[in-house]
């Protein structure tokens, strides 16, 4: 049986091979209705997509708004590896919970 590499280790390519084929999953999953599957691959898109980003282009302090949640948004408070930590913001109203996303959540400024 061949071990499966971290999206850590993979090169561009292969990460966009891996996506295409989460892509294609997702899409079947969602047709026959299996959400709990769907959401699953969702997450799995967003992780190996953040591993094609560069963190270093992320600093405490910037605010970037949300994917898919539209007048949502995340000041970043500080960077470990491709996960974003900091707090959401929604009408003015900061999270008291900090939390950590994958940087490929965060619209294209």
């Amino acid at each position: 049986m061949e071990m499966q590499k971290r999206y850590s280790e993979l090169s561009s390519h292969e990460l966009r091979q891996e996506i295409a084929t989460l892509k294609e999953k997702a899409r079947k999953a969602e047709q026959l209705g299996i959400v709990n599957e769907y959401a699953v691959l969702e997450r799995k898109i967003l992780m190996a997509q953040a591993y094609m980003l560069h963190p270093d282009e992320y600093k405490p302090g910037e605010v970037y708004e949300l994917e898919g949640d539209p007048g949502v948004f995340f000041e970043i408070d500080y960077m470990n590896g491709i996960f974003a930590w900091g707090r959401r913001i929604h009408n003015n109203v900061v999270s008291k919970e900090q939390e950590g996303i994958p940087i490929s959540m965060f619209l294209k400024k």
